[in-house]
């Protein structure tokens, strides 16, 4: 038999959306915080991946000035239709929970994209969209229900028609569903689809916790009444127990292939060193059946595994992605984010070719700024990170280095700087938004720096060299990396690893040159 493994795309990428045009799938997640939002990824067999793009790459479509960690954008769907690629999202805008819904448009998946298009009158979070047979389209989202909340984070799914010449939702709004529990809370990411005369509500309630769930509804209506199946919770692992090794199984989108394979997307997350979730919430992928006008997940089974029996599709795979970047492009490569929107020039591949230049901006990490960070996510249990810089501190302001973020109150910072006369390497923990200093060696004053994290499982070495990258030193051992796991953290994100410069509030006009960026998996 032949098969694949899950998850289909490791590390942060919560919350997939699919569809599928002809022979080609396309997948999106969400991305909070961070820059560019909603990337965009390219299958033929549903299995390998490659990321082409993403949907908001533009300060003009994605304003994250201020935002807090674990806000941003949330929930992303994506649609084809006559032509055109939809991408619909909520943007949470602070600590208050101010939420704002918008759809963007392309003609081609990778873009050019669409500025968005703003809702008027649309609460709630999870929005998507659905195109019926008679050429009307249709907004789904979540909100709390008109006559009141009957219990905490008691939620609904609403409807309403979208008109997509004036851009806006028209008519009237319908209270469709509630879930299937009776005291189900957190109701969310609703998706319509239809088949055999019958509409399905596809959502997910219990929260994106351990309680996590997929439940469904139908209705020969598109506005209701709705009836659950009565074999509610279609997918969930939240009766498993913390053992198990992928819990928090929710939020999906399903998709049928040209040969009449259905498939299902969702996240769930795979809990290492404990329950402990660096990895945040990844994207899975689990088949499904039809039987007596309802769905059966993993038929015999009734869950995600970690290893599947494959779709019935030509294998497509792409070229593998080498672990080093040596930044010898004319862009930043895919897998790079930053941290809420960049205003400024403060990177660059070309003023010294062959290296990434950071300049030293006066944001830190501990404030919601944008900070001179550009980091990739972790993908991997146990990994290598390495990289060589060009840095020479001028005073004991100006830093760079290393970072593993969960966000501004969780993360490990290891940064070369200077301390009086010497230069040193320190490595600082910032738990619970209390910075602490682990270790600190002076070390000699050469231009060229290499660092190293070396992470197995829970366990973090670090490890560094001035003069050539073959005379490792130990900085400090046994570094616990659940310190950056949304366990302790808090939120909605996974781990980050990047390179990261400052001048901590001072003007600094200095850079620190990065030779390259090795991001290894180890088994």
């Amino acid at each position: 038999m032949r098969t694949f493994s899950n998850p289909i795309l490791p590390g942060f990428y919560p919350d997939p959306s699919i569809c599928r045009v002809g022979e080609d799938y396309y997948l999106v997640t969400s991305t909070f915080e961070y820059f560019p939002g909603v990337p965009i990824f390219h299958s033929r067999d549903l299995i390998n991946w490659k990321q082409i793009g993403h949907v908001l790459d533009r300060p003009s479509q994605l304003n994250l000035d201020g935002t807090p960690s674990s806000k941003g954008i949330y929930a992303p769907t994506i649609r084809y239709h006559n032509g055109i690629f939809y991408m619909i999202t909520t943007f949470v805008v602070s600590q208050t929970g101010a939420r704002k819904n918008f759809y963007v448009t392309a003609e081609k998946p990778e873009g050019p994209w669409s500025e968005p298009n703003w809702l008027k009158d649309a609460p709630g979070i999870d929005p998507s969209l659905f195109f019926d047979d008679d050429g009307k389209v249709y907004y789904t989202g979540n909100r709390q229900p008109p006559e009141g909340q009957k219990h905490a984070k008691h939620m609904e799914i609403w409807l309403q028609e979208l008109n997509l010449e004036e851009k806006q939702l028209v008519g009237p709004k319908f209270s469709i569903w509630d879930g299937a529990l009776q005291v189900a809370h957190a109701q969310e990411s609703p998706h319509l689809y239809k088949k055999d005369g019958y509409y399905y509500l596809i959502i997910a309630e219990g929260g994106t916790g351990h309680t996590h769930a997929v439940t469904i509804a139908r209705s020969p209506s598109i506005s209701g009444p709705y009836e659950g199946n009565k074999m509610n919770p279609i997918l969930t692992h939240r009766h498993l127990g913390r053992n198990e090794p992928i819990v928090n199984v929710g939020h999906a989108d399903i998709v049928q292939t040209q040969n009449d394979e259905w498939w299902m997307v969702a996240l769930a997350s795979r809990p290492y060193g404990g329950y402990y979730r660096n990895l945040g919430r990844e994207s899975f992928l689990v088949p499904f059946i039809w039987e007596d006008g309802w769905p059966i997940v993993n038929p015999g089974v009734g869950k995600i595994e970690s290893e599947m029996k494959r779709p019935e599709l030509p294998e497509y795979r792409y070229p593998a992605q080498p672990y080093c970047d040596h930044f010898d492009s004319e862009t930043l490569g895919l897998q790079w984010n930053f941290i809420r929107t960049p205003r400024e020039d403060f990177y660059s591949l070309q003023e010294h070719k062959g290296f990434l230049r950071l300049s030293l901006k006066k944001e830190s990490l501990t404030n919601e700024d944008n900070p001179s960070f550009i980091g990739r996510r972790q993908q991997h249990f146990s990994f290598l990170v390495e990289t060589a810089l060009e840095f020479t501190p001028s005073n004991e302001h100006e830093t760079a280095g290393l970072v593993l973020r969960s966000n501004e109150d969780f993360h490990y910072l290891i940064e070369f700087s200077k301390k009086e006369e010497n230069e040193v390497l320190r490595l600082t923990s910032q738990e619970n938004g209390e910075k602490t200093i682990l270790k600190e060696v002076v070390v000699p004053v050469e231009k060229r720096k290499y660092l190293k994290i070396e992470a197995l499982e829970q366990d973090l070495t670090i490890r560094y060299s001035s003069s050539t990258s073959d005379n490792w030193q130990v900085l400090l051992e046994g570094v616990d990396a659940r310190l950056i796991s949304t366990d302790v953290a808090g939120g909605f994100t996974g781990a980050y690893i990047g390179m990261y410069s400052s001048s901590n509030g001072k003007h600094s006009k200095n850079y620190a040159d990065f030779d390259y960026f090795t991001y290894q998996p180890l088994t």
